[in-house]
């Protein structure tokens, strides 16, 4: 309302060199980050048969804690729709299993529980526990089946994961300085440094 009866005039003159920038101007702080990505694919097939073996030993010890809940995510579902009892004792062993994890977290300088025991020959032994407890309830058929198709997807995600604990996510800051972000797993160098951390 207060510019009524005014008109606005376009300008006849303009200046180009104000509206075109030259190639020689730097780029903006938000399109440094774009010019240094590089696509990486982690899927590859190993050269040899030693390393596609170092290889799954590696993915199996970084990556257990996924392939286990894979297989139990598939076993659970086969279950739910006539084993009842077996479901309700699969979820019984696997909360056993995570109160024991959450042992191992709670207590990482404990030398009975993570040198006198080892926590490997602990989870074999829920595991064959759980195994057997299927089988006694006549579920031995969803666990062959399941442990029949899910293990070998797991040994060929295994075998053609390249690098499963060498992804580091870096973020810049002031200046030139770096910071890792934290892994998605720890590795077993993780928790070797951080008991001598703790010695």
């Amino acid at each position: 309302m207060a510019n009524l009866g005014t008109t606005q005039r376009i300008p006849t003159s303009f200046k180009p060199s104000s509206l075109t920038t030259t190639a020689s101007e730097p780029k903006g702080p938000h399109e440094k980050p774009f010019a240094d990505f590089k696509f990486y694919c982690p899927i590859n097939i190993p050269l040899t048969a030693e390393a596609a073996a170092s290889r799954i030993v590696r993915n199996l010890g970084n990556l257990g804690l996924y392939y286990t809940l894979f297989i139990w995510i598939i076993l659970f579902i086969t279950l739910i729709p006539c084993r009842k009892v077996s479901l309700i004792l699969l979820v019984i062993m696997t909360y056993v299993t995570t109160v024991y994890c959450l042992i191992l977290r709670s207590f990482p300088n404990s030398v009975l529980l993570h040198r006198i025991i080892d926590k490997r020959v602990i989870l074999s032994l829920l595991f064959i526990a759980t195994a057997i407890q299927l089988i006694l309830t006549d579920a031995g058929i969803h666990f062959a089946v399941t442990m029949t198709c899910s293990v070998p997807v797991v040994l060929l995600h295994a075998v053609l994961w390249a690098s499963s604990c060498e992804f580091s996510y870096e973020t810049e800051e002031e200046g030139s300085r770096k910071e890792e972000l934290a892994p998605l797993t720890s590795g077993h160098n993780d928790s070797e440094a951080q008991n001598s951390d703790a010695v």
